[in-house]
């Protein structure tokens, strides 16, 4: 079933530049450097014209969302983007959605009640006509995981240690796609590394899914406060050598995912795609995935 490679790359959609020449680019050096997948955060929109030109540009790259948040999208529209698509690259697409936060929710006027009952409702209502094999799931707790392998092709676990990634496959079984995300600092000094961290830690430590995901894996409240323990740090953010960085990488997938999606945060914030830290990147793990 996995014919996704061994690493994917994932990067939010508010990196993308308008520039069709440019995203073109960016998607066909990272088809050349290996990789085998592109996964687009930030809840993409529903018209998925980022996928296409993506898709458009490459000729085996696969694409996926990662996620599409069903708060805030249009289900009849999403299904008839995802057909659009579907009939152009055939097998390279993979509809990512989620159950979202309850800020999200809150914003487009919702109750965020019964998200997980949501879900499933949107995935076998409003993506009935999509094929089970080209859906997946943002997926962190038991429930969420068992409702990715009843309806979906598997799970894509965000911001989960590799200890999360073995539980996800005992609940997935052997024939469902497991893609957790992995965030990557390449450098070697631990100050920059844990100052990047943190940059991300302030937004997603605020949010109870996370908190109580990543309590059951040895994490206590004091850990999951404001910007992150130094612990929580260093698990959420792979940095250090090359070795550090390919041993992070590939816990995950010796704890049963088919395919890991590494976000590389630069120290610079500011929104770009980081297209240096891609070729790093590959000259990383690259050779290990090839032998």
């Amino acid at each position: 079933m996995n014919d996704f490679g061994r690493y994917g790359i994932w990067i939010s959609r508010k990196h993308w530049p308008d520039d069709a020449g440019q995203t073109a680019s960016a998607a066909q050096e990272l088809e050349s450097l290996g990789f085998g997948t592109i996964w687009i955060g930030g809840s993409p929109p529903d018209d998925l014209l980022l996928v296409e030109a993506l898709l458009a540009a490459t000729s085996t790259l696969k694409v996926g969302t990662s996620i599409v948040d069903i708060w805030r999208s249009d289900g009849a529209r999403l299904a008839a983007s995802h057909a659009r698509i579907r009939a152009q690259f055939p097998g390279r697409f993979y509809l990512g959605v989620g159950s979202g936060h309850a800020p999200t929710a809150e914003a487009m006027g919702e109750l965020y009640i019964k998200p997980l009952t949501r879900l499933r409702d949107f995935l076998t209502d409003k993506l009935r006509d999509v094929p089970r094999d080209e859906r997946l799931v943002a997926a962190l707790g038991p429930n969420a995981l068992a409702a990715a392998r009843d309806l979906t092709a598997g799970a894509l676990p965000y911001l989960m240690p590799p200890a999360h990634t073995a539980q996800a496959r005992e609940i997935l079984g052997p024939d469902r796609l497991l893609i957790p995300e992995q965030k990557v600092y390449l450098g070697t000094d631990r100050d920059q590394a844990h100052q990047v961290a943190r940059r991300m830690a302030r937004t997603y430590l605020a949010m109870p899914n996370y908190t109580k995901a990543l309590s059951r894996f040895g994490l206590n409240p004091s850990d999951l406060t404001g910007e992150g323990s130094e612990r929580f740090l260093d698990q959420a953010v792979i940095w250090g050598s090359d070795d550090d960085i390919r041993a992070g990488l590939n816990a995950h997938l010796d704890a049963g995912a088919d395919q890991v999606a590494v976000q590389a945060l630069p120290l610079d914030p500011t929104d770009h795609l980081p297209r240096s830290e891609w070729r790093r990147l590959a000259a990383i793990l690259m050779p290990v995935s090839e032998s």
